[in-house]
């Protein structure tokens, strides 16, 4: 303990390393006054009525990410989503596109060139996204009253413009903490979005202390959930900071009068390579069916598909399960060739000790990257069904012929869950760690070029990179 406060004094010693960090506090801090500024014209109240019907929908995803302004309709409504959208996008893109991929090569001009592409993508998302928004809010009414106080045009017009105007503003702070802040400030604006939430979860389990929810079980059923949040978040840690490392040696070549290569180092592959792309790319797709549930009441067989894909639903467990390793598997195939990989270290002279250069380096990469990312899928899915366990419970007596079985034979805290707002784990948990990790790698390199000790008393503190 002492050595990490030595290492924070040290942070606020250095003047760069304390200018970077009040800066990087600040403009978070101008993030959160933001989502307290509400878009005009909007009865919040209602608004709040229609969120509680819809969880479990696309407006909670929209809302996890914009850390509760979705929820409230801020001038920060949108979020980061439309920035991570496009980047996405247009990562996706450069395997269809030779332009994109001949930029993404060209170094530190392509990088600017893309990040521009980005920009522009997220301008026009958030238009689309803000058309798509006040549409849907004027046609929405609750206990028959209208969601907008004066629906029109300049409605439309004034949340098109507050709504596109707050998202370009986000963007506009995250690359400036990226750029004259600490760690990576999309990241960070997400991690603080989602954090501001952890002291309603510790009031909900002081509430449910405090009135017994779960009987005469309750001190016991804290100290296990407790237990638990402990031991879920240094599992992730584990488990985003493990890689496998193949060894690849280096020939010795002569240029001029130099001896270059002949050492022994590592190629180091991430156990979860993908990191939290997958999870949201599969909660997004099961969110729809019902987002469209609640947007179209009235049609019977859009709600029973609703219904089967909600939280806890078996068939909701299995598709869920089974989108996560395909996306899993197809997002790395993208980001990762081995082929290009293995003809850059033949190039280079490298080789890995007992295997071929060339094709059968590329083949043998392939199939470690394969098995790393298959437990690395089976990892994400475990992490991101807790949480919807631990809410809504594991519904196994709504399966067809067997479900009476299980509903006489299991405790009902399985079958319904615990109902307790458990925010350690998921999606939310995977970025919070993931994101606190890295700055805090960021952090412990700053110390360490400057002649300071850092965090961790042997080694280095490693982050997923």
């Amino acid at each position: 303990m002492n050595r990490f406060l030595q290492a924070l004094a040290n942070l606020f010693r250095i003047e760069d390393l304390r200018k970077r960090l009040l800066f990087t506090l600040a403009l978070l801090a101008v993030y959160r006054i933001g989502a307290h500024i509400p878009t005009p014209g909007i009865n919040t109240a209602l608004l709040q009525q229609l969120f509680e019907q819809g969880k479990g929908s696309v407006l909670g995803i929209f809302d996890l990410f914009s850390g509760g302004n979705f929820r409230r309709l801020t001038i920060f409504a949108l979020g980061i989503m439309p920035y991570i959208t496009s980047s996405i996008i247009l990562q996706l893109l450069t395997v269809v596109f030779p332009y994109l991929e001949r930029l993404q090569k060209e170094g530190e001009l392509g990088r600017r060139k893309i990040t521009q592409y980005t920009r522009y993508m997220t301008i026009v998302l958030s238009v689309i996204q803000s058309i798509g928004i006040a549409t849907t809010l004027q046609a929405q009414t609750m206990s028959g009253q209208s969601l907008v106080y004066h629906p029109g045009a300049r409605f439309m017009l004034m949340t098109i413009l507050t709504l596109t105007t707050g998202s370009a503003f986000i963007m506009w702070l995250g690359e400036q903490i990226s750029e004259r802040g600490i760690g990576n400030g999309m990241s960070l604006i997400i991690f603080v979005g989602i954090v501001v939430g952890l002291p309603r979860a510790i009031a909900d389990l002081y509430e449910k202390a405090k009135t017994a929810a779960w009987g005469p079980f309750t001190p016991l059923a804290l100290l296990l959930l407790v237990g638990l949040m402990i031991a879920v978040v240094a599992f992730i840690i584990y488990v985003e900071g493990g890689q496998r490392r193949i060894p690849v040696q280096y020939a010795k070549r002569v240029v001029g009068r130099k001896v270059l290569g002949g050492q022994m180092t590592y190629l180091p592959l991430r156990v979860n390579s993908g990191g939290v792309i997958p999870p949201i790319f599969a909660s997004s797709l099961l969110a729809f069916p019902a987002t469209a549930a609640l947007i179209f009441p009235h049609y019977k067989f859009i709600k029973d598909i609703g219904d089967w894909l909600r939280w806890g639903e078996p068939l909701y467990t299995a598709v869920y399960v089974t989108m996560i390793l395909v996306f899993a598997f197809f997002y790395v195939g993208i980001v990762f060739n081995p082929t290009e990989l293995a003809d850059n270290m033949r190039k280079n002279g490298g080789f890995i000790p007992g295997i071929r250069p060339g094709r059968n380096t590329s083949e043998h990469i392939s199939r470690i990257l394969k098995r790393l990312t298959f437990i690395g899928a089976v990892y994400l899915a475990m992490v991101c069904l807790l949480p919807e366990w631990m809410i809504a419970g594991i519904k196994l007596h709504h399966l067809w012929m067997i479900g009476p079985w299980f509903d006489a034979h299991f405790p009902r805290w399985i079958l319904e869950g615990l109902g307790v707002q458990f925010y350690f784990g998921g999606t939310s948990l995977l970025i919070v760690v993931g994101v606190a990790m890295d700055t805090v790698q960021q952090l412990e390199a700053q110390l360490v070029m400057r002649n300071y000790e850092g965090f961790a008393r042997k080694g280095r503190v490693r982050s997923r990179r």
